[in-house]
């Protein structure tokens, strides 16, 4: 049946889906900070039994590999790598940035003779993003930090570049960048996006090593010292 299961946790938005031949056949989704532990198995399971399948069936596993939380990245790639290895099936990995663009890409909009520049809050005016063709997500630029000023992706010149995602919105006040369009929409990297790419992947053998694979941090993780406590 090709059924692949699609696990996204690398945002608040934690999501899992069903996809057979690369079409949708279902999509279980929370939003909760910092819920993905205890939330991404639940959702499995209740999306499967909803659905009238059960893990055996499952030919594939696709996970977001990053940039994103760096809890939820760890999180959604242990519990991908947990599940193929002990149904002995492969593990397809996917850019989250890709993944966003895919979800453009299947929008009720139109567009035409674009590129896109997904953007991914990495705090303060730091985002993650990358440039891809519309046509066939071709990548122009890979998945970058990047601290945001007026003239940030100024490389990227001669063709409308459409910034969405949630870190395009801290951008929009401040970009001088002349071919630069606003997508003023909530778009979020979800599961119901990772169809298509994930059955090209499928298709082609693309498979990941269960044992080497880490997510794409894209930066190494700053954590908060702890306020000295006083003798």
């Amino acid at each position: 049946m090709n059924l692949i299961l699609s696990i996204e946790t690398s945002t608040p938005t934690c999501s899992v889906a069903i996809h057979q031949n690369g079409e949708l056949i279902a999509q279980k989704l929370i939003v909760e900070d910092g819920g993905h532990s205890k939330q991404v198995t639940v959702l499995i399971d209740s999306l499967l039994q909803e659905n009238g399948f059960n893990l055996s069936q499952i030919e594939a596993i696709a996970v977001s590999m990053g940039p994103g939380s760096y809890t939820g990245l760890r999180i959604g790639l242990a519990t991908a790598k947990g599940l193929c290895f002990g149904l002995e099936i492969p593990l397809i990995a996917l850019p989250t940035l890709k993944i966003l663009a895919q979800g453009l890409r299947q929008s009720q909009q139109e567009y035409s003779h674009v590129r896109l520049l997904p953007m991914l809050d990495a705090r303060r005016m730091e985002v993650y993003a990358a440039c891809y063709e519309l046509e066939d997500l071709q990548e122009i630029q890979a998945s970058i930090a990047v601290i945001l000023d007026e003239n940030s992706f100024s490389e990227l010149q001669g063709t409308t570049l459409l910034a969405f995602g949630n870190g395009a919105e801290k951008w929009q006040s401040t970009c001088r960048h002349p071919d630069i369009q606003f997508v003023n929409n909530p778009l979020f990297p979800e599961a119901q996006f990772m169809g298509a790419l994930a059955y090209d992947e499928y298709l082609n053998k693309n498979f990941q090593d269960l044992v080497s694979l880490e997510p794409d941090y894209l930066k190494e993780f700053m954590g908060t010292q702890p306020k000295n406590k006083a003798l």
